[in-house]
């Protein structure tokens, strides 16, 4: 890959992807918050309200500035909410029928919502203002009606319930690393605590296999919290009476995110969608929400791309490059010429462009289809690329063309090394890293005369070695000792 520098490209027509807010029901809904007769959810940093039914939804919030973590006062009035006003990142409430927020703490460190008071007289906050220099965060309240915050007991606390006679408290430590690994079983796993405020009984949720339980939700004698013990965030419960948990969602696919209580019952927050969990009828609704507003970052407009060059190869015989820049992919000439936009596929990300040996083809990948495809076309952009779908569609890296232009390898983001044959379209899978790497690369490169694949990878004792690929025979075999790293 080459690094291009003082690129000028011409404005290019782009239509960003958003929801048909018509019409369709919104997706990519997070942090939602439940009252007896609303919801609250983050959309592209505003809060938004609606039924509890769903529905569509109106904008409670349109400052510049990012708001989130809403959550309901007990009696529903008020949203408390997370907000970077006047450059900082504080504690604001606002009434749930609309009107000027108003500010509640004036911290120069970050404090994000967690909920209320059963009585709804303050509002329950994070943050590492006592905890300098290691600024860990500890729960804290600030009233509604103004003051200065105090601190609860718990010397560490990331996010935390009320018990409904406010008597108790179910909470977490700290954040958990789950949030960007998935499976994770490292020392910094999550577990729900029960802290008594009187006298400071302590009493844990039981945990199976150093699991991550988090997101806890106090309604009556029940603790509602979410758990990847089997593998897949679901909500589960813990009767605090009988000491039994339960599982309560099956979800198999994507994690449940986010989790919080109010009105009687559990929402959540699942592969972008909102779900009420009614703990009297014992199921989860998916609720469908419609967005109505003007969302100027979605217009369709001209934007200069000329400084979001993110991938950059020269032509064969030097005349022109290939350029990636924000979802579409160009050729520039390097001295005289037009441009050309190959893709003008806006609402699409197609990434990776590079150029075939003989100068004749431009192989990019493209998710214009909804998973990403290996997209071959002319250089000229006069022709329909020809699309290639690939098997269990993937994130892919590293494109490289055979010096015969005949084939084209690449790696998955599931450590999968890959070549494809351009005119059958057959993929064929070549080997897989045992560990992960940053750039999810396999180093892969051809040999001149098209017929092997050299590539890295590490062995059991996390060091590379270099493997040789015979496409004739179909296999692979090593060709260093793997007792240091080998790039």
């Amino acid at each position: 890959m080459y690094r291009i520098r003082g690129v000028c490209l011409a404005f290019v027509f782009l239509v960003l992807i958003g929801a048909n807010l018509q019409a369709d029901e919104t997706r990519l809904l997070q942090q939602p918050a439940v009252s007896a007769e609303n919801i609250a959810f983050v959309y592209a940093d505003d809060i938004w309200i609606a039924s509890r039914d769903g529905g569509v939804a109106r904008r409670l919030t349109t400052h510049e500035g990012s708001e989130s973590t809403p959550a309901f006062s007990p009696d529903g009035r008020y949203v408390a909410f997370t907000g970077q006003y006047d450059g900082n990142t504080d504690v604001f409430v606002v009434p749930t029928v609309g009107g000027e927020p108003k500010r509640l703490t004036y911290h120069p460190y970050p404090d994000n919502v967690r909920g209320w008071t059963p009585d709804g007289s303050k509002v329950v906050f994070i943050s590492p203002q006592d905890t300098a220099p290691g600024a860990y965060r500890r729960l804290w309240t600030v009233a509604v009606e103004g003051g200065l915050p105090e601190p609860l007991p718990m010397p560490m606390a990331y996010r935390g319930t009320y018990s409904p006679d406010g008597k108790r408290m179910a909470y977490v430590r700290v954040g958990g690393e789950f949030d960007v690994w998935r499976h994770y079983r490292g020392g910094a796993t999550t577990e729900v605590w029960l802290l008594d405020m009187d006298d400071y009984d302590l009493e844990k949720v039981p945990r199976v296999d150093n699991c991550n339980d988090a997101y806890p939700v106090w309604i009556g004698d029940t603790i509602y919290f979410i758990s990847d013990r089997n593998h897949t965030f679901n909500l589960f419960s813990y009767d605090t009476v009988s000491k039994e948990v339960k599982q309560l969602t099956t979800h198999d696919d994507f994690d449940i995110r986010y989790a919080s209580g109010g009105g009687g019952a559990v929402i959540y927050e699942q592969a972008g969608w909102l779900y009420l969990y009614d703990p009297a009828a014992g199921e989860a609704k998916k609720l469908s929400i419609e967005l109505s507003g003007d969302l100027p970052w979605q217009r369709t407009r001209f934007t200069n791309v000329g400084d979001m060059v993110i991938w950059g190869e020269i032509s064969p015989n030097g005349k022109r490059a290939v350029l990636g820049a924000r979802g579409e992919v160009f050729t520039i000439p390097v001295d005289k010429g037009d441009y050309r936009n190959l893709t003008r596929s806006s609402g699409a990300n197609d990434c990776n462009p590079i150029w075939s040996p003989d100068g004749a083809k431009i192989a990019w990948f493209s998710d214009g289809s909804g998973e990403y495809q290996l997209m071959i076309g002319d250089q000229f952009g006069r022709e329909e690329p020809k699309a290639i779908a690939l098997e269990n569609p993937s994130f892919y890296y590293a494109p490289a063309w055979s010096p015969d232009s005949k084939k084209i390898a690449f790696a998955d983001k599931r450590l999968n090394l890959w070549y494809v044959d351009v005119e059958s379209g057959a993929a064929v899978k070549v080997d897989r890293d045992s560990y992960d790497h940053p750039h999810r690369s396999l180093d892969h490169v051809w040999s001149p005369d098209s017929r092997w694949l050299a590539y890295s990878k590490r062995l059991k004792n996390q060091q590379h070695a270099i493997f040789l690929y015979s496409l004739a025979e179909a296999k692979s075999a090593g060709t260093s000792r793997a007792r240091f790293a080998a790039w």
